[in-house]
C-alpha cells in the first residue's frame, strides 16, 4: 500500500532542476561559440526552478513545505548518529540529512546561476574573480549532485524503497512503527 508524498509540482521542477544542472554542467565544457545559448538556457531554467520551488516550500501542500522537511541541527545530528549506527528511522518525506542537502543544493543552483547571468551583465563583464565563482560553485553542485545521489542510494537499500520511483511516482509506502512522519 502506498500514500502521495510528493505532488506533481514538486516532482517536476526537482527533475526540471535535475535535467537544467546536468545541461548546464555538459554545456559549460564544451567549445563555448557553439553551446552558449544552451548552457545560458540552462542556467535560466535552474534558477527559475529553484524560485518556484522555493515558493512552493510556503504555499504547497503538507511535504512540499520547507517546515516539514528543513529540521534543525539538533535533530540533523541525531540523525547522522543513528546512521551511522544502522539504525536510522525512516521518514515519510525527507530526512533531515537530505532536507538540508535539499536546501544547499538549491543555494548553490540558484548561486551558480546568478552568476552565470552577472557574468553576462555590462557591469560585470570579463571579471575573472566571478568567472572563477562560477566555476568553483559549478564543481560544488556537481560534488552535491554526487553527495546526494549516494544518499539516495543509501537510503534506498537501508529501508528497502526506490526513492528514485518515488520521486517519479510520488507515492512511498505507507507509514510503519517506528516511521516518522
Amino acid at each position: 500500500m502506498h500514500i502521495r508524498v510528493w505532488d506533481a509540482l514538486v516532482r517536476a521542477l526537482h527533475w526540471t532542476l535535475a535535467a537544467a544542472v546536468a545541461t548546464a554542467l555538459i554545456s559549460g565544457h564544451w567549445p563555448p561559440s557553439h553551446f552558449d545559448a544552451v548552457h545560458h538556457t540552462a542556467g535560466y531554467v535552474a534558477g527559475a526552478a529553484v524560485a518556484l520551488r522555493l515558493a512552493w516550500g510556503f504555499a504547497g501542500g503538507r511535504y512540499a513545505r520547507l517546515a516539514q522537511f528543513v529540521r534543525s541541527p539538533r535533530a540533523v545530528l541525531a540523525y547522522a548518529r543513528a546512521m551511522r549506527a544502522g539504525h536510522e528511522p525512516r521518514y515519510i518525506g525527507h530526512n533531515p540529512l537530505g532536507g538540508w542537502m535539499v536546501l544547499l543544493l538549491w543555494g548553490v543552483a540558484f548561486a551558480v546561476s546568478a552568476t552565470g547571468w552577472l557574468y553576462t551583465t555590462d557591469w560585470l563583464w570579463g571579471y575573472e574573480w566571478l568567472s572563477d565563482l562560477h566555476a568553483a560553485l559549478a564543481w560544488l553542485i556537481a560534488t552535491l549532485v554526487i553527495g546526494h545521489l549516494g544518499g539516495v542510494v543509501m537510503a534506498s537499500w537501508r529501508h528497502r524503497e526506490n526513492l528514485v520511483g518515488a520521486m517519479f511516482s510520488g507515492r512511498k509506502r505507507v507509514p510503519e512503527a517506528g516511521d516518522i512522519d
